[in-house]
């Protein structure tokens, strides 16, 4: 697994160990920013302010910041994707525009105010088949952790419909077993 565009393209990216994470394959991260790049509705990812939940490697993340985001949060709840996260993190000396949170993304409550101004690009990239995009995109909503403009990008597993209250559908785009949706506000 490797960065695939932006200052930090072709740098290896360690994952966590075992099959609790899924990570994002380079080429559908590739085309999931291209899409976002070339999308009128999507803000820029120069300066954007982006959160990865359900983070595993960190890899959408990282990608956004190598690409000009200003800052990322990553929120993730497995141990060893943490340290992967925290790795990446390492390796590439993103330390003053990064933060890891250890918390359960579908219970993220009110955004705290240390974390500064809402997020504007948001992934989402929860265990396939376990309905938790919904509730995370509602509460994404409820806790003020969003801007206005924001974006969210969700992936399920390729037989998934999800609902995604409070946000409305741009692009739907499908990478072998994942489907893509990408989401504006409603």
């Amino acid at each position: 697994m490797r960065v695939v565009g932006g200052k930090f393209r072709n740098r290896a990216l360690v994952a966590p160990k075992g099959r609790s994470t899924r990570p994002t394959s380079d080429r559908a991260r590739e085309n999931m920013f291209n899409v976002i790049e070339h999308a009128e509705w999507c803000p820029p990812i120069e300066d954007a302010r982006v959160i990865d939940l359900y983070a595993g490697s960190g890899a959408l993340g990282i990608e956004a910041v190598s690409r000009g985001a200003a800052f990322c949060l990553f929120v993730e709840m497995a141990a060893e994707a943490r340290g992967a996260i925290r790795t990446n993190v390492d390796t590439l000396q993103l330390f003053g525009n990064t933060r890891i949170h250890r918390r359960d993304a579908t219970a993220l409550g009110e955004k705290p105010s240390n974390l500064g101004a809402p997020f504007n690009l948001v992934f989402l990239d929860p265990p396939y088949g376990h309905d938790l995009g919904p509730k995370t995109l509602s509460n994404l909503l409820k806790g003020n952790w969003v801007s206005e403009d924001a974006v969210a990008v969700l992936e399920v597993g390729v037989e998934e419909e999800p609902e995604t209250p409070g946000w409305e559908a741009q692009v739907v785009k499908e990478y072998g077993a994942a489907k893509v949706l990408f989401l504006t506000r409603a």
